[in-house]
């Protein structure tokens, strides 16, 4: 190899990029330790578990979304460009402005669905409960299509 090309090989290292902050490094993790918690956005028996980054901050953010059986979100948008996995259960998605059970398509656990940011969209754990992954670049933002639907505009 010659010296300009091994100086150029060094220079291309050092500038490589961490996907995530902080994350220069390997990890894993496993199912048991996912974190499950309330989010203020989502109605109270949802969950929301943060799996890589940090979706409050600008940048790439892995979350995971548990919806047990009979929950709706109603229609909603996101500024973000997302990514959803369904990792189990049926992840029932609709678009439109309005939330409308004949809209709804099934997508199985393994599905992959991209969803272009402000897309106006809802679900329903209509079979049972479901858990999704969202991949997408922070900040994460979600604002209801109508506020008597957004669950941090109710008195405790």
């Amino acid at each position: 190899m010659s010296q300009k090309s091994s100086a150029a090989n060094l220079a291309q290292q050092s500038e490589v990029q961490p996907h995530q902050p902080g994350q220069g490094f390997f990890k894993a993790i496993l199912p048991e330790d996912v974190e499950w918690k309330p989010f203020p956005a989502f109605p109270p028996s949802v969950r929301l578990a943060v799996v890589v980054g940090q979706p409050s901050d600008p940048g790439p953010y892995t979350i995971r979304v548990k919806v047990p059986h009979g929950e709706k979100l109603m229609p909603h948008k996101h500024p973000e460009d997302r990514v959803y996995t369904v990792i189990s259960g049926v992840f029932y998605i609709g678009l439109g402005d309005a939330f409308d059970a004949s809209k709804l398509e099934a997508y199985p656990p393994g599905a992959v669905i991209v969803l272009p940011g402000n897309t106006p969209h809802f679900h329903w754990a209509k079979s049972g409960e479901y858990v999704s992954q969202v991949t997408a670049v922070g900040p994460l933002g979600l604002e209801y299509l109508s506020a008597k639907d957004d669950p941090r505009n109710r008195n405790s």
